[in-house]
């Protein structure tokens, strides 16, 4: 075998080595997520379980049902938030923009990324928080405080990503429009974006992944009452959340929960990243 060969054969097999060792890194935080959580779930039932809105561990009733909706309400808030506006942005700074300028305000967004969670969320509670609380109503921490400070976090996320996607569009594409009379928006609007949609949906479900998972920021400015939302001004807790809130004493079978609690985090991001992935591999 040839010198090059071997130093070939050496680099994929180190390679395939690291890509080994990131997949079995996540296999065994399933097992044992799934280990320390599994008992509660099948002494609860699935059902019980993830239906029931009765979080008492002193009573041993584990219900995550207020959760997963405090959940589900604060990312859908956030991507009601972030999704025009980085969409909106997106489409200015790679279609409207000189490239230039375009280029470092899309850095400049994306350092947004950056900054820690604990930042935006004591941001949110000074600041947010007493403007719903004195403007809007309610104890100002709130769905509405939450879907703010996620919609700003993942904001990055959203213009980066369609930015790229954008700009991945053949140029020939623009120019056949224009050349058949479409006008710059026209070509933008019915062409651009319709090419761009796969690479836009994987921004969108990626930073709906983030905002799912996020703990920090939320844990500050949502008030973590386990009660279903009725508003936008109502307390919530999220399922990050409440492990964050009730790991460091619980022991038990409470502890069990909170790691059940877990596994149904991990089955929601896991399931947005799968359908993120298949849109970015689909053809437009």
């Amino acid at each position: 075998m040839a010198k090059a060969d071997i130093h070939d054969w050496a680099i994929s097999k180190v390679l395939f080595l690291f890509a080994l060792s990131a997949i079995s890194g996540l296999a065994l935080i399933a097992i044992f997520i799934v280990h320390e959580g599994l008992a509660v779930i099948v002494s609860e039932g699935a059902k019980g379980f993830v239906f029931s809105t009765r979080w008492q561990p002193l009573e041993k009733h584990f219900g995550i049902l207020a959760m997963i909706v405090g959940s589900v309400v604060v990312t859908l808030g956030a991507l009601a938030i972030a999704l025009p506006l980085g969409l909106g942005s997106a489409i200015a700074l790679a279609e409207f923009c000189p490239k230039g300028p375009a280029m470092a305000l899309k850095a400049t967004i994306e350092l947004l990324a950056g900054i820690p969670s604990v930042v935006y969320g004591g941001i949110g509670f000074v600041v947010l928080v007493p403007l719903i609380r004195v403007y809007i109503g309610g104890p100002g921490l709130s769905v509405l405080a939450a879907s703010v400070v996620l919609g700003v976090m993942i904001l990055p996320n959203i213009v980066s990503i369609s930015i790229d996607a954008i700009l991945a569009v053949p140029q020939t594409y623009r120019e056949g429009s224009i050349a058949l009379g479409a006008t710059r928006w026209q070509t933008t609007y019915r062409v651009v974006l319709r090419a761009a949609r796969s690479g836009i949906v994987a921004a969108v479900i990626l930073g709906m992944g983030r905002a799912v998972g996020e703990t920090m920021a939320v844990l500050m400015v949502a008030g973590n009452s386990v009660q279903v939302p009725t508003s936008v001004t109502s307390s919530v807790r999220t399922l990050t959340s409440n492990i964050a809130l009730e790991m460091g004493y619980a022991a038990g079978q409470h502890r069990q929960a909170l790691f059940a609690t877990g596994i149904v985090l991990f089955i929601m991001i896991m399931v947005l990243n799968i359908i993120a992935t298949t849109a970015a591999r689909r053809r437009a």
